[in-house]
């Protein structure tokens, strides 16, 4: 395959985010065919997703793997991008096409050592080996992953990832945009009202943070879950519950510094999108996109999953900056968010064959 002719590309995926629409359009506008096949969109994070420039349909459209194997023949793509490994009808394609055409598989977990890993692994030759022939990956953890089910390393691409790079950094060049920035001393977090985001080790620490210290930062706090009922309430958090992307440039040009407890995130792209705002980052090793969006002390700090006491020290820090140091490590931010950008993304696609 050319890396410089457009191609026809078909991606199976299970839940699509936002930030897929970005690169989607990217490929599109570069001369790429996209064609999709999905599963209806995640009612805790009810984005619109209405591409009219890719070719859109829902696998429920479809009575039988082998309804989805005509449609697909049709178009003759010339590869195929499968999310995981689950879905029944998408590892009939891939068994179909495999040896025709590349055949790829997407997933963002990390290896563990699990019980069901090591299973996975056990059965990758007859599950996996014999349907995909490449592995579409987020970060390097993943590839150590792909690596035990046996996929070789130059048939292991990186960068699956990206947020929209454009509409995120155009946050941080509006916010920049006088020298004289006066920063709004503002926390964010961004994510699901779920446990396992460490969403009341935060607001525990903040609430320290407000009692111990001549305090005038916030924390604005955004998502939707099945822990919204027990939120914290206090005079300084704001919970603004689901916000659709296209609503988010004023908090992201508003707020300083971005958070993101997680006891466990096998990626993570939100920490992407506040990097490319230019939003020094608190966050924990468990997040994927630590490895590449996270320079410990030069754009923020890493903290130790279900520690309050880290997340409190750790607002400390910025709390002790002025503007010059926050404008540094903003600075740094954005120069780790380029690593990857829908750009870079449509390049990696092109590059399989």
């Amino acid at each position: 395959m050319n890396n410089n002719k457009p191609i026809k590309a078909m991606f199976l995926y299970t839940e699509l985010a936002a930030y897929n629409q970005a690169c989607f359009n990217t490929a599109i506008k570069r001369g790429n065919d996209i064609y999709i096949i999905r599963y209806p969109i995640n009612s805790e994070a009810p984005y619109d997703f209405n591409n009219k420039l890719a070719s859109d349909k829902l696998r429920s459209d479809f009575d039988s793997a082998d309804s989805m194997i005509n449609y697909i023949k049709e178009i003759s793509p010339d590869v195929i991008i499968i999310s995981g490994w689950k879905d029944k009808y998408y590892l009939k394609v891939a068994s179909y096409f495999y040896n025709n055409i590349p055949t790829v598989l997407a997933f963002d977990n990390k290896w563990k050592a699990s019980l069901k890993q090591q299973l996975s692994r056990l059965l990758s030759k007859k599950l996996l080996l014999n349907k995909f022939s490449h592995v579409w990956v987020p970060g390097n953890k993943q590839v150590n992953f792909a690596k035990k089910l046996g996929f070789k390393q130059n048939k292991i691409v990186t960068g699956f990832y990206s947020c929209d790079f454009s509409f995120f950094n155009d946050m941080y060049l509006k916010r920049t945009k006088d020298n004289n920035i006066i920063y709004n001393r503002t926390f964010l977090c961004v994510g699901r009202y779920l446990k396992l985001k460490g969403i009341f080790e935060l607001w525990e620490a903040f609430i320290k943070l407000n009692d111990n210290i001549n305090n005038e930062w916030k924390l604005i706090c955004i998502g939707s879950g099945e822990e919204w009922k027990n939120r914290t309430i206090h005079s300084n958090i704001k919970h603004l519950g689901f916000v659709d992307i296209n609503d988010m440039a004023d908090v992201y040009i508003n707020s300083s510094v971005y958070i993101m407890p997680s006891f466990s995130d096998a990626w993570g792209v939100s920490l992407h999108e506040a990097a490319s705002a230019g939003l020094p980052v608190i966050t924990t090793k468990n997040v994927g996109a630590s490895e590449m969006f996270l320079k410990e002390n030069i754009n923020g700090f890493s903290i130790k999953a279900g520690s309050s006491k880290e997340i409190l020290n750790a607002m400390i820090k910025f709390t002790k900056m002025n503007d010059e140091q926050l404008l540094q490590m903003s600075k740094e931010s954005v120069n780790l968010s380029k690593k990857i950008t829908p750009d870079i993304w449509v390049d990696k696609l092109m590059s399989i064959k």
